[in-house]
């Protein structure tokens, strides 16, 4: 039987895990993966990868998520292009997409269901040849991308330069606690800053 992201990850058995009573506000999110890219049959640590990280997240972040889920989908760079284009109206594929979803405008559902904070594309191609170009470890690239996938669903963004410090400053801090040095590091600081999606 398969284990949930929260029974895996890390601080599992702590006093904060799901269902936990009156600490279920701080449970960690029920995160599916999905795999539709062939690529990924390379990498078969990347489903716990985004497990461990988007749980370390959201217990760093301590979003108060109450019992959320979210789902990953591992594709490929034609089927984040079709995305991009689609959504953002962007004809190339980009390594990361995030897709908050919607607040509920009528009445809440039933009490016992989980609320759903949206949606990650992460392409394969990109996500390679990023770490690949940048000389980094591809799971700790991958554990970035599905950070940085995350935040955007919680509400954090970077498009204008306060926002980006912000969102790039919490990413560091979750990128320590899983022991991945700083991405940004290497970065000119006079430099405009790269973006992800």
């Amino acid at each position: 039987m398969r284990k949930s992201a929260a029974e895996s990850a890390p601080g599992a058995n702590s006093p904060r895990k799901r269902n936990s009573g009156p600490m279920a506000q701080f449970a960690l999110p029920i995160t599916e993966v999905l795999v539709v890219a062939g690529g990924w049959q390379t990498e078969p640590d990347a489903e716990a990868i985004i497990h461990r990280a988007i749980a370390t997240a959201a217990e760093v972040a301590n979003a108060g998520l109450g019992e959320a889920e979210l789902a990953v989908m591992l594709t490929d760079d034609a089927g984040i292009r079709t995305l991009n284009r689609n959504w953002r109206g962007i004809d190339k594929p980009t390594n990361v997409l995030s897709f908050p979803a919607l607040s509920p405008t009528g009445g809440s559902g039933p009490d016992d269901a989980p609320r759903m904070l949206g949606d990650i594309a992460i392409a394969y191609e990109t996500t390679r040849k990023e770490a690949g170009d940048e000389q980094k470890p591809f799971d700790h690239h991958l554990s970035h991308l599905a950070v940085h996938g995350f935040l955007h669903l919680i509400g954090y963004d970077h498009e204008k330069d306060d926002d980006a410090e912000a969102m790039e400053t919490l990413e560091q801090k979750i990128l320590a606690q899983l022991g991945i040095p700083d991405p940004y590091a290497d970065r000119d600081p006079h430099a405009d800053r790269e973006r992800m999606d």
